[in-house]
């Protein structure tokens, strides 16, 4: 079963992120994404390719240009999230054929990131916009279109977001934080998923 869940690896280190991604997997979850202001993400997102690209989506967050759109693609990611709407970026992405997922806050960002071909929207913060926000965007969104609670979405209120539609989530902290072990990760990870299962159930 492939879960709606991107795990956000922020600050995750080449040395520690086999560990963690195979804690992840082994969880039931099958999206990575390595943020580019982690140390030597490059590096962990090649790992992670090599080790991982058969069984997983790996790709990297916080991609603010095509450079970096092109430099996620030499080492084998095919996933692509931003904090923000960025139509040449999200072109790039979906021209090499990688999913991208950009940031949206408004209904006017989310139509400019479906227009240049977005595979689903981000909505980003979460908490910001709760899940009243995304509601009330979902009623002027085309059918079928998927939409993330990125920020303020974890374990404690997937069934409030998911009521108010959101199709997945991407979490961060709740799964990974610097210094966490692998088992700490597998633990959460393990919690996330029970919680997603129930709320989707």
């Amino acid at each position: 079963m492939s879960r709606a869940i991107i795990a956000i690896l922020r600050e995750v280190a080449p040395e520690e992120v086999l560990a963690v991604g195979r804690s992840i997997l082994d969880a039931g979850i099958d999206k990575i994404e390595v943020p580019l202001n982690s140390p030597r993400p490059l590096e962990s997102i090649g790992l992670l390719v090599e080790n991982f690209g058969q069984e997983a989506l790996i790709g990297a967050g916080t991609v603010l240009d095509v450079a970096q759109v092109e430099a996620v693609a030499g080492v084998g990611g095919k996933l692509i999230v931003s904090p923000n709407c960025d139509a040449e970026v999200v072109a790039h992405s979906v021209a090499l054929g990688l999913e991208s997922w950009p940031g949206i806050f408004t209904p006017t960002e989310a139509f400019a990131a479906l227009k240049a071909g977005a595979t689903g929207l981000k909505l980003f913060p979460g908490n910001m916009a709760g899940p009243g926000g995304m509601k009330a965007m979902r009623a002027v969104l085309p059918k079928g279109t998927q939409v993330y609670a990125v920020g303020g979405a974890g374990p404690e209120n997937f069934g409030e977001w998911v009521a108010a539609s959101a199709n997945g989530f991407g979490i961060g902290s709740a799964i990974y934080k610097t210094g966490m072990s692998a088992a700490d990760v597998r633990t959460q990870a393990d919690a996330i998923v029970a919680a997603y299962d129930k709320a989707f159930a």
